[in-house]
């Protein structure tokens, strides 16, 4: 059994839902298919006890570029994002920061632990906003080939330099910073408080194998705050229904362009003949048979699982087996029967409207990731916590409330032991580091669900369960995400793209690697 389609995507996760509804909006006739019972990749809301809806893995929005909320009308297919507000660090000593939508209360609050650093709490974020808007350009186009001498690639690396000489010195010299130093050093630089770095620089840290004091970490900083809530730079917020209900307002506004969507369709192989792509085959035994066929997989299967390594430039597959992924984080996601408590703000409900972050100091964390050094998940580690609930109430029953716990670090391979072992010891360890901060936590847990980085891998196919399909740092960003000579999108097998996490900009849910990929299709099919 065999059909035709002009294009195929394989993996019906966000960036290739947003791939296939900008190829079926162009005209093509365009087939996204996805090997599980759901769509949305790693951005699925499931129902795991009863009344109970969980963000399994991914678990808030910021970074979706806002023309793909325009151009793929996705309000009108149901985009709702609801404002997470507040950001609660507990101290260890009984004390806090809570940060909401108030920049004079955000003010008060710093001052109370330091006048300067509320003062330079200003400048840090007219610093950081500087930078992001210095960046965005590059962020939302398709980055030069800097292994090509053709006229148009020299001309587009031009108008990147171009782009970064009109920048001001002062905003050069702190991309420079963020992007080859760590987000402890440049935090030092403006405050002198604990807890008030501590906060800040959990964005340094999400979904990667660094430390706070680690070179990178101020790169992982900058994407983090690349995007938006509200027009608001650097703001979150929460989908209604959680981010399987943002993926499935995608599916819907990829089916209205004519796309179709095949569930529980893995595909085992890409077809290719005399060195182009021309079809797929399915884990089912089927074939489709398309004009272009798109991988939204990570690099690793991409190119070293879908076709066959040996139809390959050997420098290119030498790149791929040594792209790194070394996944880090774990989801906890917790059924609770009430609020928690916080012991010296009893009764207070607005510090859950928002983020929590487990990390009282810089030193916290950076004895978190000591642990994930040398081989073993943290002994106190560093948790992103939102009671989602307290948001969107209908993601739980009346009264009760779901938690979702983003933990680092848990290394992908544990030296030693083994994730199926240790699954619920890593559990354990996080109900107690949350029941340190929160007396009554353990007493209001009815549900505890456990997701490893082998669990992401085995469900989501994310190699090594790295979140953002393969991790951020300078050699495997911009020019080289993921390859040199391949960050445009191709491959070297002629009608065969990639358009994942992997590509450039990277990971998060932003869509813009299924976007631009769809821009380079187009053209590419126009010449």
């Amino acid at each position: 059994m065999s059909e035709k389609y002009d294009a195929i995507v394989i993996g019906g996760g966000h960036n290739g839902l947003v791939n296939g509804a900008y190829l079926a909006k162009a005209g093509l006739k365009t087939v996204v298919l996805e090997k599980r019972h759901l769509v949305g990749g790693a951005a699925i809301t499931e129902e795991l006890k009863p009344g109970f809806k969980f963000t399994t893995f991914s678990y808030a929005l910021s970074l979706l570029r806002p023309d793909i909320i325009q151009e793929l009308e996705l309000v009108k297919h149901g985009l709702m994002v609801l404002p997470m507000p507040n950001n609660f660090t507990p101290a260890e000593n009984g004390d806090y920061l809570f940060l909401g939508a108030d920049s004079q209360q955000n003010y008060h609050e710093i001052a109370r632990h330091s006048a300067k650093d509320a003062e330079a709490y200003k400048d840090y974020w007219h610093d950081i906003k500087q930078v992001v808007q210095a960046v965005k350009p590059l962020v939302d186009s398709i980055p030069p080939d800097i292994t090509s001498s053709a006229p148009e690639e020299l001309a587009r690396l031009a108008a990147v330099g171009s782009h970064l000489g009109r920048q001001n010195p002062k905003v050069l010299h702190m991309l420079t910073r963020l992007l080859t130093g760590s987000a402890a050093d440049l935090l030092d630089d403006y405050f002198e408080t604990d807890v008030i770095k501590a906060a800040f620089c959990s964005s340094g840290l999400i979904g990667t194998k660094v430390g706070p004091r680690s070179q990178g970490s101020g790169l992982v900083l900058l994407f983090h705050k690349l995007g938006y809530f509200d027009g608001s730079i650097g703001d979150w917020g929460f989908h209604k229904g959680g981010n399987g209900g943002f993926t499935q307002a995608v599916a819907r506004a990829a089916q209205s362009f004519g796309c179709e969507i095949r569930l529980n369709a893995g595909v085992s192989e890409v077809i290719t003949k005399n060195g182009e792509a021309i079809g797929v085959a399915l884990q089912n035994g089927n074939e489709l048979y398309g004009d272009t066929i798109i991988s939204a997989l990570d690099p690793r299967r991409t190119f070293l699982q879908l076709v066959e390594p040996r139809d390959l430039p050997t420098d290119l597959v030498e790149t791929i087996e040594k792209f790194k992924f070394q996944g880090v984080s774990s989801k906890v996601n917790f059924a609770l029967d009430g609020l928690p408590e916080y012991p010296t703000l009893p009764g207070r409900t607005d510090i859950f409207r928002g983020f929590m972050n487990i990390g009282p100091t810089v030193d916290y964390i950076e004895r978190a990731f000591d642990d994930a050094k040398y081989g073993w998940f943290s002994k106190r580690p560093y948790i992103d916590c939102a009671i989602q609930s307290t948001i969107d109430p209908d993601m739980s029953p009346p009264g009760k409330h779901i938690m979702s716990c983003f933990v680092q670090y848990t290394p992908y391979k544990l030296k030693g032991g083994d994730w199926d072992t240790e699954r619920e010891n890593l559990g354990d360890t996080v109900q107690t580091t949350l029941t340190e901060f929160f007396p009554n936590f353990s007493d209001l847990v009815l549900h505890r669900e456990v997701v490893t980085p082998l669990d992401i891998e085995r469900t989501v196919g994310l190699s090594e369960g790295n979140i953002f399909a393969g991790e951020f740092m300078g050699p495997q960003m911009y020019f080289f995400r993921p390859a040199p000579g391949w960050n445009q999108y191709r491959t070297p097998i002629k009608g065969y793209y990639q358009c994942g996490s992997g590509t450039h900009p990277g990971g998060c849910v932003m869509g813009a690697p299924g976007k631009l990929a769809a821009t380079q299709i187009l053209g590419d099919l126009k010449k």
